[in-house]
């Protein structure tokens, strides 16, 4: 049935499991391009809910992604943390495209898989082993770090092992879940590169970044960065992966040069300054992606620097003050150390860049 005279037709529905923040930017670029969002999130209300219909259910419930599949023209994700044996199920039973594709989710949840992965396509990786008993924990040496191979993020599930007094302990944590242990790589700095590829097989990435952990967690992004390689690296890992959507690539660089070390199926934190500094968002980027429509242009429009707030949010007045800000809230309740939303700031020159940085820091150190 056609639509009335004088309106739009309904546009394609996207399906997205998870309704996190990422979800909810997700589909607030969606909108403008005429694409609908539904989400499969446990909870009612969350912040994927103020641009997004809400499906409130588990994300592996059959009954839902059963829906999501009959409605939406392609299902992507939030969060790599999800059932894909369900949503390989729900793609065979509905027909309707995931994208990424279960295999290259199933690949990015797993850092032994990923690394496995990246060495197969020559790239470097730390030293790693897969820890199946006591004497794995310290055959690479020490220092080390021992990561679960599922779940973590944000500095959680993983441990540094300093020396040989740290190894009971640590195979007490690690004995009753799949991990590996990883050498220690002395970089320079942390960098990630973002990679978008479509359906059809076009490829587009943005300007690498240099990032800042605090205590594991993503504390800020700067981009454009200097970092050479990392986008012909990044290609490598999206076309090895068959992968559709966007892929963040966090990369150590060090004196010997780029090591892989995670890589996430979605859309990214440290991308989250393309939203104001690149001609085309990582969040409109996945959507023209797994839709199977034309990429846009990642070519920067300044220099950027995206800073998480994290605990607790800020009076609006005291960043909206900063030349060049661009306040982002993700409606939730404050809680240590929860990303509640980020500040981007652009900037024609590094000179101007710095300086508004200065001014957002003394804002913030303000109001806290």
């Amino acid at each position: 049935m056609s639509a009335p005279a004088g309106t739009t037709p309904p546009g394609p529905v996207l399906g997205v499991v998870g309704g996190g923040q990422l979800g909810r930017m997700l589909a607030l670029a969606a909108h403008p391009l005429g694409v609908r969002c539904v989400v499969v999130e446990p909870s009612p209300s969350p912040p994927a809910a103020a641009a997004a219909e809400v499906l409130a259910a588990p994300y592996g419930d059959a009954a839902a992604l059963a829906e999501l599949g009959r409605r939406a023209a392609a299902v992507t994700v939030e969060l790599e943390e999800v059932d894909t044996d369900a949503l390989a199920a729900m793609e065979q039973s509905t027909g309707v495209p995931v994208r990424p594709s279960v295999a290259s989710i199933r690949t990015c949840q797993d850092r032994l898989l990923e690394k496995e992965l990246a060495r197969s396509l020559g790239l470097a990786t730390a030293p790693f082993r897969d820890v199946t008993s006591r004497d794995d924990l310290a055959a690479l040496g020490f220092p080390a770090v021992l990561k679960l191979r599922r779940g973590g993020f944000d500095g959680r599930g993983q441990v540094v092992l300093h020396g040989a007094d740290d190894v009971e302990a640590a195979w007490a944590w690690a004995a009753a879940r799949p991990a590996l242990v990883e050498g220690w790589v002395p970089f320079r700095r942390e960098v990630s590169v973002l990679v978008a590829r479509s359906a059809t097989g076009e490829v587009r990435s943005w300007s690498p970044v240099e990032n800042v952990h605090v205590d594991g967690q993503l504390a800020e992004s700067r981009a454009p960065a200097d970092v050479p390689g990392a986008e012909e690296l990044g290609r490598r890992l999206v076309e090895g992966l068959d992968h559709v959507g966007v892929l963040a690539v966090e990369l150590f660089d060090t004196a010997e040069g780029l090591v892989v070390n995670e890589l996430a199926p979605r859309v990214h934190n440290s991308g989250h300054w393309t939203i104001e500094g690149a001609q085309t968002s990582q969040f409109e980027q996945h959507v023209r992606a797994v839709l199977g429509w034309p990429l846009g242009s990642t070519a920067p429009t300044g220099h950027s620097a995206m800073v998480n707030l994290l605990g607790t949010v800020p009076p609006v007045e005291a960043v909206l003050a900063v030349p060049g800000a661009h306040l982002h809230l993700y409606g939730k309740a404050e809680r240590p150390g929860r990303k509640l939303g980020h500040v981007t700031l652009v900037a024609p020159t590094p000179a101007e860049l710095e300086a508004r940085r200065a001014s957002l820091a003394e804002a913030l150190r303000r109001a806290g």
